[in-house]
């Protein structure tokens, strides 16, 4: 069986902006707006956020800020059939919801 790939979005607290470093990714972030984490993984999304919850592989926003997924962002994109299209996809949404005025952290 062939590998699949998902792209996720993990909805942050917005406590997340007050981090310089954060901020300073997000020149154009509007207070208010939603800050979010956008990942790829083989893992589903679901899996993959509790994995972040837990510390495992874990960014460190969105192990202390996740607060849920936020499925109407990324569902459509997924399964994706590779890695090197996962990361493409993963970059594209986050810029898009970052010229949206979102907050966002990706790798």
């Amino acid at each position: 069986m062939k590998k699949k790939y998902y792209v996720y979005v993990i909805e942050l607290d917005s406590t997340v902006a007050d981090i310089k470093k954060f901020r300073k990714e997000n020149p154009k972030y509007f207070m208010n707006n939603p800050c979010v984490y956008v990942g790829q993984s083989s893992r589903k999304p679901d899996v993959r956020f509790e994995q972040h919850k837990e510390g495992y592989k874990s960014n460190r926003y969105a192990k202390k800020f996740g607060l849920k997924l936020r499925p109407d962002l990324y569902e459509k994109y997924n399964p994706i059939p590779t890695r090197k299209d996962a990361e493409a996809i993963e970059k594209m949404v986050a810029e898009q919801l970052r010229n949206q005025g979102f907050g966002v952290w990706f790798n």
